[in-house]
């Protein structure tokens, strides 16, 4: 009975919340009042696939649920980006049938890092894909390590690991889980390799194992490639699925020697991201050919990468993510990587849609130094955060003459309107975008 109550109220407040245009956590939190356990209770598909990790979580699960679909898999899954328990269950709840069977072949699920533990209380995945971990968001996660210890009760024995073999902490998941239920994805040196770590810090000179020196036969970014520890030995574990050929200026690359696929976005997190959609897709029996289609020059839906217009501009917004470094080293990259001349505009404003918080040592961890290249002809800071971002920038190697700093991101766009018609580029995160975006013309 009060699986059955707490279903009708789920549905009841999933419906009043889609006419007011919200309501995808609300209707779990009360349902999970009425029945705690009421994940425990119902009947789930037959596959049911996770991804976290701490970036990339949604546009993976966005290419997988389009792959899925395409090999004619009736998918669920939170798109809408509600990634907590409450999310998790009003998803679940509102896809169930007042008897407790949930309809459709896949759940699909994007997990918050910190909460999965929670989320995979009552039921597990028969796919869990873990990404990456970094330094995100400190105020919250505090250290990857942290961030790890917090995944790590969320794995169950009988789950199949889809782990990133080229993030040596990511890789530790595997310790003590049936080898036959890990799976590594990864790529192989390609030309964006390097023999040196890029970026103000290294993260990977430390083994995630035994903290003995580890030494990199190839860096991708950051910490990202191939390693060892001098040590205890603890090293790369050779993909079952991996990228053979990488070239982001021509927008192509090659997964296992054989499927080509292009780019319509240049970046090394938009390879893994596929990369790893592939991975689980093809453990659940797609084919090539089919998740070939779909990914060639897939265009994300969930708003990373917009295109917009502003007066003789044509512009791209960037989700960097604040309180991430790597998500703005890695879209530097991006827009270095441009041979034209262009304008670059770094809009922090609200670091957070979720919490209050002013600090903003993270933006020291930005290798900002990236933009001095001659392509860059100005940098537009602005936002509340305006004076923290000019003094970093006080220590780099940018020109000053080159740096305009404005209050508003409304001052910043009108005085970019009002003349030149060079590229734009936008670096901010979700809880920034629409300050911007809203004053320009969006470009399909």
């Amino acid at each position: 009975m009060r699986m059955f109550l707490a279903i009708v109220v789920c549905k009841l407040l999933r419906f009043i919340g889609k006419l007011v245009g919200k309501g995808s956590s609300l209707p779990g939190q009360y349902a999970l009042k009425v029945c705690p356990d009421v994940l425990r209770r119902v009947k789930l598909p037959p596959y049911i696939i996770a991804v976290t990790g701490s970036n990339g979580k949604t546009s993976t699960v966005e290419m997988i649920a389009s792959i899925l679909r395409a090999a004619g898999k009736d998918v669920v899954y939170n798109a809408e980006g509600s990634n907590q328990i409450e999310g998790v269950t009003t998803l679940i709840l509102s896809r169930s049938s007042l008897t407790g069977k949930m309809k459709g072949d896949v759940l699909l699920l994007e997990s918050d890092e910190r909460y999965a533990k929670f989320s995979f209380r009552y039921f597990h995945p028969t796919h869990f894909v873990i990404t990456n971990l970094y330094r995100d968001q400190l105020t919250r996660n505090g250290h990857p390590e942290w961030v790890f210890e917090s995944i790590l009760p969320a794995i169950h024995q009988d789950t199949t690991l889809v782990l990133n073999a080229d993030d040596p902490l990511v890789s530790r998941f595997a310790q003590g889980h049936d080898p036959e239920k890990v799976k590594w994805f990864g790529l192989e040196r390609c030309s964006i390799s390097t023999d040196t770590p890029r970026g103000v810090y290294d993260d990977g000179q430390r083994c995630p194992v035994c903290r003995g020196r580890m030494v990199y036969s190839c860096y991708h970014y950051h910490h990202i490639g191939h390693y060892h520890c001098e040590s205890c030995g603890y090293h790369r574990h050779e993909p079952d699925f991996a990228v053979t050929e990488l070239d982001l200026k021509a927008g192509r690359l090659v997964i296992g020697g054989d499927t080509e696929i292009r780019l319509s976005f240049r970046s090394i997190y938009n390879v893994y991201n596929i990369l790893s959609a592939w991975s689980v897709c093809s453990l659940a029996g797609v084919e090539k050919s089919v998740m070939a289609s779909v990914i060639n020059d897939y265009i994300l839906k969930n708003g990373r990468m917009v295109r917009f217009a502003l007066g003789e501009h044509h512009g791209v917004l960037l989700t960097s993510k604040h309180e991430n470094s790597v998500a703005y080293d890695t879209n530097l990259d991006y827009i270095c990587a441009t041979e034209k001349p262009c304008t670059v505009i770094i809009l922090v404003d609200a670091i957070s849609r979720k919490y209050f918080t002013g600090e903003t040592s993270w933006l020291w961890d930005i290798d900002f130094d990236r933009l001095s290249c001659p392509q860059v002809e100005k940098v537009v800071l602005c936002g509340k955060y305006v004076n923290d971002l000019a003094m970093r920038f006080d220590y780099t190697s940018v020109a000053p003459e080159k740096i305009v700093c404005y209050d508003t991101a409304g001052q910043a766009a009108e005085a970019l309107k009002a003349a030149g018609g060079e590229d734009l580029y936008v670096l901010t995160c979700f809880s920034d975008r629409d300050k911007l975006l809203s004053l320009t013309t969006r470009e399909d």
